[in-house]
């Protein structure tokens, strides 16, 4: 997958714009927010507002603040949404402190994600192979250990998990 900030919208984009449009690569371990201005400027807009009709709009507000390394907001948010991308970036969140144990914690609250596949053929890409599937205890042990490598996944997964929460609800079957 290409990642393309302007399928979010133009305030989407231009957030994204201030820092890497969406191709940063995350510090493994805590950062320090990268941006000031992304921060004020998500401060003060509503995830429905940048994200109508989304599958998961404060979800995608969650990663938005990850993408930048803010994590204090990021974590605010995350652990108030009680579904399994909530629980997804509550782990990265966790993983990026590094508290490796609590980010173990929430990535078993997230089961078998949709973009599982996806991520694991994005780091098989990066020579990162945990067999079958997309193995999340795995990634945080490497992680833990500052291997270069999941700088990339890492990145592959916050896209991949940034679209899916704000890709547009999936209809409903009418018959």
């Amino acid at each position: 997958m290409e990642f393309d900030p302007a399928a979010y919208g133009e305030t989407v984009a231009s957030i994204l714009a201030l820092d890497g449009n969406g191709k940063r690569l995350m510090p493994l371990a805590r950062g320090t927010c990268s941006s000031e201005e992304a921060r004020q400027r998500l401060m003060h807009t509503k995830p429905a507002d940048l994200f109508a009709g989304s599958r998961a709009s404060e979800a995608a507000m969650s990663g938005l603040y990850l993408y930048f390394s803010c994590l204090d907001e990021s974590h605010t948010i995350s652990q108030s949404i009680e579904t399994a991308e909530g629980a997804f970036w509550h782990g990265i969140m966790h993983r990026q402190e590094p508290d490796p144990g609590n980010s173990a914690y929430w990535f078993r609250q997230v089961g078998n994600h949709p973009i599982f596949p996806a991520l694991r053929d994005a780091a098989a890409r990066h020579g990162i192979d945990f067999g079958p599937r997309w193995d999340p205890f795995a990634f945080i042990k490497l992680c833990d250990s500052s291997d270069p490598r999941g700088l990339e996944v890492q990145r592959a997964e916050w896209q991949l998990l940034f679209d899916f929460c704000a890709a547009k609800k999936p209809r409903e079957k009418t018959s």
